[in-house]
């Protein structure tokens, strides 16, 4: 019998540095073009994961602090109901899916997001001549006028499942399927270990133990969209004695 994952992420922003190595690795992992000097001025630069950088306390005592912000697949994601093709769907594996052949650009999706994660193709992806030969064959080249957005890697995830099955001939289960042979590709590229990946239905996974830090909290969890992302908050050591957290 099929184990039911349901796939989550603990993010501890007191360990990431900004260096952004998880934004690059996405967009190689995912086949995403290469943001140009018009796409920013535009405003139309994809980025499945971006790191907001945002300003604490007053000058000259002034700390920068950093936070990455991917699709928080949501358990109650307002971006599905208003989708009127249904190319954006919940799974039975706590994901939030995104069939791209389905999708007719409407941008309902984006406008209903409110962590402003989903992106719009505005142009033909074109890539360099130097990097053609580095592009995934997994993922497909998403074409003009669709959404597309963060799917935990969703690739990376059934070739585990595919090498276990498959050319292992073992049985799928939380033994098989032990954390770090399936990450995806911002957990695998962060060299302070602040992203933290896997199954929110094993009480055994480093992301379960993780998600029950004092710590925790999600965002904008007050609007109930219920995510699949948990955050940690970062400490501050000027108020550790007094117990307060940034």
């Amino acid at each position: 019998m099929a184990i039911q994952h349901k796939w989550g992420m603990v993010i501890d922003i007191d360990r990431c540095t900004g260096c952004q190595a998880c934004v690059i690795a996405c967009q190689a992992e995912n086949n995403i073009p290469v943001n140009e000097k018009v796409d920013f001025l535009s405003r139309r630069a994809k980025q499945w994961i971006r790191i907001d950088r945002f300003w604490e306390g007053e000058y000259p005592n002034i700390k920068a602090r950093f936070i990455p912000v991917l699709c928080q697949h949501c358990e109650n994601a307002p971006c599905e109901p208003v989708c009127p093709v249904f190319a954006t769907y919940h799974n039975n594996e706590g994901l939030n899916v995104q069939v791209y052949n389905r999708c007719v650009g409407t941008r309902y999706c984006a406008n209903n997001c409110p962590y402003q994660v989903r992106f719009f193709n505005f142009f033909n992806p074109k890539f360099p001549e130097s990097l053609k030969n580095q592009l995934n064959p997994d993922v497909t080249i998403r074409s003009r006028g669709i959404m597309e957005k963060c799917t935990f890697c969703i690739q990376r995830i059934r070739r585990a499942e595919r090498t276990i099955e498959g050319k292992e001939g073992r049985v799928l289960n939380d033994e098989t399927m032990r954390d770090g042979n399936y990450n995806p590709a911002c957990v695998s590229a962060c060299p302070t270990e602040t992203l933290t990946f896997g199954d929110l239905n094993n009480p055994n996974s480093q992301v379960v133990k993780k998600s029950k830090n004092k710590r925790n909290y999600r965002l904008l969890e007050n609007l109930g969209t219920d995510p699949n992302v948990i955050y940690l908050k970062k400490v501050d050591p000027h108020h550790q004695k007094e117990g307060h957290h940034a």
